[in-house]
Formats: structure tokens, C-alpha cells, sequence
């Protein structure tokens, strides 16, 4: 008898490990920032364009051609304001045309503000991000930019209480 109720239950609890269902991983809310990143990282890694990068500090500045080797590392900063994640599930505002698609959240548990996608047809013209993070010691303003073969821009502002205020930009253009 134990025998004929064991089989059962076994069956039941490794039915219930099945891996997720793929259309669970496609369901996204928002756009698929992460996504999107992924495939102009494997884009760009392919084609290896020659690229002119100034990294700015307050008032001081260098500027060198180089090649990136590794793009995704490079976008990553893009690829990690994903906003798709279950936790911030429901907390954008959503407005669509045909030429824009713009994702605001005023959550104060969400640090992406402001997401804006521009788009001709399906295909993406420019994407501004717009991170707000603060607490009592800190907060910090990031603004990136990216247009696809075009130019990416990281603009951050940092204030740390008791220190001096701190403007940091990268630039690419390619």
C-alpha cells in the first residue's frame, strides 16, 4: 500500500519542477531594455567600430580612440536600469505613440525616474534614462544617453554630505 502511494506523490513533486514556461520569461511589462542592450553588445562586439571616448571629472578631461573589446561590460550601466524587474512590476506610468514610448515612475523604492525610448517604425532611434538615488548621506542624478551608432553619454552628479559636489560625463562617439 505505502508502495502504491509513494509512486504518486513522486510523480506529483517532480511535475511540479519543471522549469518555468518560456512565454513567463518573454511576458515583460515594460520595454526589454536588458534585451535590447544584450543584442547591440553582440552588434557592436561583431562590427568592433573605432570609437572616441572623453571621460570628463569636474572640469578636467582625456580623450582616446579606441576599440572596445568587451561591450557588454561597456553598456552595462544601460542593461542595468532594466525596469522590467517583478519588483517594480506596476510601478510605471506608460505613454505610447508612434514615435516615442515613455516609462515614469515616482516610487520612491525605484531609482529609474524616467525611461524614453525613440523609435521610427520598430526600430530604436535614441533611449534616455533618468536615475535619481538619495538618502541622508547621499544622492546622485544619472542621465544616459544612447543612440545607436551614433554616441552613448553617461552624465552623473554626485553630493556627498560634507564633501564637494562631483560631475562625472563619458562620452562615446563612434
Amino acid at each position: 500500500m505505502r508502495r502504491t502511494l509513494l509512486l504518486p506523490v513522486i510523480l506529483l513533486v517532480f511535475s511540479g519542477c519543471n522549469p518555468a514556461d518560456k512565454n513567463q520569461k518573454n511576458d515583460l511589462s515594460y520595454f526589454d531594455l536588458k534585451g535590447y542592450f544584450e543584442k547591440e553588445s553582440l552588434r557592436l562586439n561583431k562590427s568592433n567600430p573605432v570609437f572616441t571616448k572623453t571621460v570628463m571629472v569636474n572640469e578636467s578631461s582625456e580623450t582616446k580612440k579606441i576599440q572596445i573589446r568587451d561591450w557588454e561590460k561597456e553598456l552595462s550601466v544601460f542593461s542595468e536600469a532594466d525596469i522590467n524587474r517583478s519588483a517594480w512590476k506596476g510601478l510605471f506610468y506608460i505613454e505610447k505613440n508612434k514615435e516615442q514610448e515613455v516609462y515614469t515612475s515616482d516610487d520612491k523604492k525605484v531609482p529609474v525616474k524616467e525611461v524614453l525610448i525613440t523609435k521610427t517604425g520598430e526600430k530604436v532611434q535614441g533611449i534616455k534614462i533618468l536615475i535619481r538615488t538619495s538618502n541622508m548621506l547621499y544622492s546622485s542624478a544619472d542621465t544616459l544617453s544612447y543612440y545607436p551608432d551614433s554616441l552613448y553619454q553617461i552624465k552623473k552628479k554626485q553630493e556627498i554630505r560634507l564633501l564637494s559636489e562631483k560631475n562625472y560625463t563619458i562620452t562615446g562617439k563612434f
